[in-house]
């Protein structure tokens, strides 16, 4: 088996040595071939310069330094598709992912399945980050439209024939499980090691986890259009229900409903009820507007190795 380890490279000028010199030893061994990956996603350390380093010590080795910070996914976007063999692992650049655990991550993708990811048996977070990722399977598991998503994570090892299904893919919004999942539905998933950051701290915030969830469903879903839909039915029939109970009360009671507060509430939760759908409508409406300026994934500052010209997609 030929494989292409890809790995987004923010701030990890520490453990890039390290990390390249495990995937070496292990691939040594399992794979016919390999190349590593290094994709710089716009640090502010060294990091560039240590790939640079690497590259130059060992052939199998290619850097690719982009313009600026896109993010990890967009990052990822980049190094498949720059990926020359026929099967691509993915995994993070702080060790959390042990790359002694890809022979397991191969093995299973060898048994018939497309997509394979390594799941963490033990990973201790705190509450808040906890629901976060949560959040972020279960936005996946209704934009992939597969149970598989709840297992999701940055290891991953899949056939590089996939990434024909999203060749043509040029939106700045990037979610590289979504598209795995417009080529394949035969997702499987092994338990790994999951071990401490070799150095530094991660800059995955719940805010940014909960930022990532809501670009995905707003990107590759139109659940949030349904649930607008839904909200502004339901407070439609609250209102019908309202205006008949006053026509009741008025033609049988002999009385009007008293109240200015009454009136107020009622206006304002509609109007609420209008601005939530407006908003979710206009998330909609920037994503078009973003996309008909052909606003790039990412862009290709800088190779280790021989390339034609400035890559932009």
């Amino acid at each position: 088996m030929n494989v292409s380890v890809v790995v987004p490279v923010f701030n990890s000028e520490e453990s890039l040595p390290v990390l390249v010199e495990r995937v070496a030893a292990v691939l040594s061994e399992h794979a016919d071939s390999f190349e590593v990956i290094l994709v710089n996603d716009g640090s502010h350390d060294a990091s560039w310069d240590v790939i640079c380093r690497l590259a130059a010590e060992h052939v199998w080795l290619r850097g690719i330094d982009l313009a600026r910070n896109y993010g990890q996914h967009n990052a990822l976007l980049c190094g498949i598709r720059a990926a020359l063999h026929e099967t691509i692992v993915t995994l993070d650049d702080d060790l959390q992912n042990p790359p002694e655990e890809i022979p397991a991550l191969l093995k299973e993708l060898e048994s018939g399945a497309d997509v394979v990811y390594g799941v963490p048996a033990e990973v201790q977070r705190d509450a808040l980050r906890r629901f976060a990722s949560a959040l972020v399977r279960l936005t996946l598991r209704h934009a992939m439209g597969a149970a598989t998503a709840h297992s999701v994570s940055s290891f991953r090892a899949f056939r590089t024939r996939l990434r024909d299904g999203f060749s043509d893919y040029g939106s700045p919004s990037v979610s590289i499980d979504v598209l795995l999942s417009w080529t394949t539905s035969r997702f499987s998933a092994v338990t790994v090691q999951h071990e401490p950051r070799h150095s530094g701290r991660s800059t995955y915030s719940p805010r940014l986890l909960l930022g990532h969830a809501f670009d995905m469903l707003t990107g590759f879903s139109t659940l949030p259009l349904q649930v607008a839909s839904l909200v502004g039915f339901a407070f439609t029939a609250v209102g019908f229900l309202i205006l008949l109970f006053v026509v009741v009360s008025a033609l049988v009671g002999g009385r009007d409903v008293p109240g200015f507060a009454f009136l107020a509430s009622t206006i304002a939760l509609f109007a609420g009820v209008q601005l939530f759908a407006l908003g979710i409508i206009g998330e909609y409406l920037a994503r078009i507007h973003f996309r008909s300026m052909k606003r790039p994934a990412y862009v290709v500052g800088e190779t280790t190795y021989e390339s034609h010209g400035r890559e932009t997609w």
